[in-house]
């Protein structure tokens, strides 16, 4: 039980804070976003409701995908993914505490804590095992099916995203094509880092023998 809740505890705070990291991006959009979002913001300024629906539409016809090609990436964990980001960025947005964009090289600082927070919160749900978010799932199942690599696989379907999001008028810039250089590190960083933690504060220690 301890062990569960320290796990869905990790991966909630994780998707929250993933949340707020987009929602934190999309402010200081006209810089660049990451090719999802720009998808997801073009969708929006195309079709309106909101960012955080279209990231839930999308990542849900992910994850119908990737269930036909490899049903072994897809859990519970992909459906909270799929379904909570989105609204959690929606929800920091709707509250309006969030800097809005200067225009100015503050802007710059704004989007690298975005990133920041971004990569911290995935480590975080990562750590948590819970399971693989849509678009990861996607990636791992295009790798399995095609005998690409992951990381092949990775840019060929964000490029697809990043193409379509700038045809559609989504928000392109230079940062967009740095942002996978920023964020993986961080990402990689922090995963180990709450993987270790979280094995720590899991493991039970054997009671201590009581001498006579």
């Amino acid at each position: 039980m301890r062990d569960w809740v320290i796990r869905y505890s990790f991966f909630f705070a994780g998707l929250l804070l993933f949340g707020l990291g987009n929602a934190l991006a999309v402010k200081v959009k006209y810089l660049g976003l990451h090719p999802w979002e720009v998808l997801n913001v073009a969708f929006w300024q195309k079709f309106g409701f909101t960012i955080g629906t279209w990231s839930v539409l999308t990542g849900l016809v992910l994850v119908g995908i990737s269930w036909f090609m490899n049903k072994k990436y897809i859990n519970i964990g992909t459906f909270l993914n799929a379904l909570l980001i989105g609204p959690f960025m929606d929800l920091f947005l709707w509250l309006d505490i969030l800097p809005e964009a200067t225009h100015t090289w503050v802007d710059y600082a704004y989007l690298l804590t975005a990133i920041v927070i971004g990569g911290t919160a995935g480590g975080l749900y990562v750590a948590g095992g819970i399971g693989a978010g849509p678009r990861d799932g996607f990636m791992l199942s295009i790798s399995d099916r095609t005998g690409l690599s992951i990381s092949k696989a990775r840019i060929i379907v964000e490029s697809v995203a990043l193409i379509i999001g700038w045809l559609m008028g989504g928000p392109v810039a230079i940062v967009t094509f740095f942002y996978t250089l920023l964020f993986s590190p961080i990402f990689q960083f922090t995963l180990k880092f709450f993987v270790k933690l979280r094995d720590r504060i899991t493991t039970t220690e054997p009671p201590r023998q009581v001498k006579a």
